[in-house]
């Protein structure tokens, strides 16, 4: 037996997953992805527990967290390939296995999603930190700003990595 709000998800799925889809799809060109960024969406409004009768537009409320799990998916790509092509200037004696290159590649986007929200300068001294193992002088350096202001960054990196449960 299911209950009021079962259906009522059940009945909110049916009358716009179509549409989500198509619309998805538009912007994404590739079905595969669409269908999983569709699925997606609906996986988050259920996780906030939204009452479906609560939404005014459904179709705006959907297309938001549509439109925000693209530009997830985009960014965790765009880093994706960074690293990759980071990892293709390597010897192939130093080259990750490809189980290795998975991990790290989680290890990246998880930090990234740690980071999400901070200046692009803080983001940038916590990698040169924590990835390229520069001094505090040679960040300094590289942003253009003093040691003192590198270290603040760090601070702030640092406690944002501590608030989202991230280990650096």
């Amino acid at each position: 037996m299911s209950s009021p709000t079962t259906s009522k998800l059940g009945f909110f799925f049916s009358d716009h997953h179509r549409w989500l889809l198509q619309h998805i799809q538009r912007r994404l060109r590739n079905r595969a992805d669409a269908e999983d960024t569709a699925a997606e969406t609906f996986c988050q409004m259920l996780a906030a527990h939204v009452d479906p009768d609560s939404i005014e537009q459904p179709r705006a409320y959907l297309s938001t967290i549509a439109r925000r799990l693209i530009f997830d998916r985009h960014r965790r790509r765009q880093l994706e390939l960074a690293y990759l092509e980071r990892l293709g200037n390597l010897p192939e004696a130093l080259a990750p296995s490809p189980e290795e290159i998975a991990l790290l590649v989680e290890a990246l986007s998880a930090i990234d999603r740690s980071l999400a929200g901070l200046p692009l300068a803080v983001k940038k001294a916590f990698l040169y930190s924590q990835l390229d193992g520069f001094s505090y002088v040679e960040i300094g350096r590289r942003l253009g700003v003093s040691e003192r202001t590198v270290s603040r960054y760090m601070t702030q990196a640092l406690q944002q990595c501590y608030l989202t449960g991230m280990q650096p």
